[in-house]
């Protein structure tokens, strides 16, 4: 099984986060859903954990952030293209979302950021590869 990354996510509808995701073109796997969570597979080795508020907790064992005042986390989406990003973002807040700051263009990268219906944030992001120095390895 190759390294996966799990996002759990606390949510307040289980409904519309499963609607708002599935909108955005990500599948969900009716294995890993039931009355507490369901899931939105943004790759074959990134997944979006969506749990009910109150399921969440019993994970964590906190309160939960107030996502209309703070941030934990800002989550990065990659896209193939200038293009595909804007489409990306453009399809979150036609499902919902809300924009979380203006686009930030640069001649080799650009980023459009949004807020999930939970108030999430998100940041699609798209680089030139040209631009990427070679590391040292």
């Amino acid at each position: 099984m190759p390294t996966m990354i799990l996002v759990n996510l606390p949510v307040k509808d289980l409904a519309r986060s499963k609607a708002f995701y599935n909108f955005l073109g990500y599948s969900t796997n009716p294995f890993f859903e039931d009355e507490n969570a369901t899931n939105a597979i943004i790759s074959d080795t990134i997944v979006l954990m969506l749990l009910a508020e109150p399921y969440f907790k019993t994970f964590s064992g906190k309160e939960l952030v107030d996502t209309t005042t703070a941030a934990e986390a800002i989550l990065v989406i990659t896209a193939d293209t200038r293009e595909g990003v804007d489409a990306l973002a453009d399809r979150a807040i036609a499902a919902g979302a809300g924009p979380s700051k203006d686009p930030e263009g640069h001649p080799s990268m650009y980023i459009r950021n949004f807020a999930d219906p939970d108030g999430h944030l998100f940041q699609v992001f798209w680089m030139d590869p040209s631009a990427i120095p070679p590391t040292d390895s």
